[in-house]
């Protein structure tokens, strides 16, 4: 194997494992999206709540809700892709072999860009997700007596 193949074959490793971590991150703040929107949900329910807490309440649950649409589609298999699985699925053996010597550095270079959508996708959402966050302390603080304003 030539240092030129190495090296393909390290970058193209490298790239799954970005691509690995980023969907494992996107899992962690897609439940811990759930679950605060439980939680709010569930808190909300019990506490009587002025009009400017709703409205601040609902405003850091849609952020919230927007967040977690980022994340489903950051993890959204692309079957239309012509990197992966949907088109090993439609090669013979002999045919793969002749694709990945052939084209290590075309899926490469699909995958990258693969990873950096996904990478795009969830610095949007965690952003979503901490002023979602932001806004849902600050209806707490106005529900709770920090400002009357009803």
């Amino acid at each position: 194997m030539s240092a030129t193949e190495k090296n393909l074959t390290a970058a193209h490793a490298e790239v799954k494992a970005e691509i690995a971590r980023t969907d494992t991150k996107t899992a962690l703040l897609l439940a811990f999206v759930g679950a605060v929107f439980a939680g709010s949900w569930t808190v909300a329910r019990d506490v009587p709540l002025t009009v400017p807490a709703i409205v601040t309440g609902g405003l850091g649950l849609a952020l919230l809700v927007a967040a977690a649409g980022l994340l489903l589609r950051s993890v959204r298999p692309n079957l239309g892709g012509r990197h992966g699985f949907p088109l090993w699925a439609t090669l013979t053996a002999d045919e793969i072999g002749a694709a990945v010597a052939r084209d290590l550095a075309a899926d490469i270079a699909g995958l990258s860009r693969l990873a950096v959508a996904k990478f795009t996708g969830l610095r949007r959402a965690v952003d979503l997700t901490m002023t979602g966050g932001a806004l849902l302390v600050v209806a707490a603080v106005i529900a709770w007596g920090g400002a009357s304003w009803a």
